[in-house]
């Protein structure tokens, strides 16, 4: 069957696609407002996009009522973010920063998270993530209704066991990221793996 996505089906395009293109990665983006109040939220329309150099991007909408979300509006301000993975151990607070808070509240305050100094960015890492990103907005695009948020990816921290020193590279077997599945409230685990040799 097809669905066209531009006219039939165009109100029920976000649940369709969400539901669709999973398992999806999920950055808890960490900002801070230009009077210095951080904010917290998950988004899974995010990914990385290329490595030369670093760059990662993520898709904040807008409230229901059309007013861009808190993350946007800090970003816009400082033009800098933290994107920080998440693992089993911090699904359940991710989820809790997931809370439409007034502006200027607090998520990790109420996801019981921690905040942590970023090396050269102002916002925040989290420490109990795995790994975090430090970003400085290379730009933004608005595509329609979209927004999608590009960063150039300056500072990586993560947890010192997942780091193979000797090969410069990650302990995939010890990252237990969780990815976004089917909209609204599904999720999944990825530690059911199988590997795939490239033909030569």
């Amino acid at each position: 069957m097809e669905l066209n996505l531009e006219t039939d089906y165009a109100d029920r395009a976000y649940t369709i696609l969400a539901s669709l293109v999973t398992p999806r990665p999920i950055a808890l983006v960490t900002t801070i407002s230009a009077d210095d109040k951080i904010n917290a939220a998950p988004f899974s329309f995010f990914n990385l996009l290329g490595a030369n150099p670093p760059i990662c991007a993520f898709a904040p909408g807008d409230r229901e009522n059309g007013i861009p979300k808190d993350t946007v509006l800090n970003v816009r301000a400082t033009h800098e973010f933290v994107v920080n993975l998440v693992d089993e151990a911090i699904a359940e607070a991710m989820n809790q920063c997931a809370a439409s808070l007034p502006f200027g509240e607090n998520e990790l305050v109420r996801a019981g998270l921690t905040a942590a100094p970023s090396s050269i960015v102002k916002p925040p890492r989290i420490a109990e993530a795995p790994a975090s990103l430090e970003c400085v907005e290379w730009g933004t695009l608005q595509i329609g209704g979209n927004r999608v948020v590009i960063g150039l990816i300056k500072r990586l921290h993560l947890r010192e066991e997942l780091f193979d020193a000797e090969k410069q590279r990650i302990h995939t077997d010890k990252l237990f990221t969780i990815g976004r599945m089917a909209s609204p409230h599904w999720y999944c685990k990825t530690t059911e793996r199988f590997e795939l040799k490239r033909p030569d």
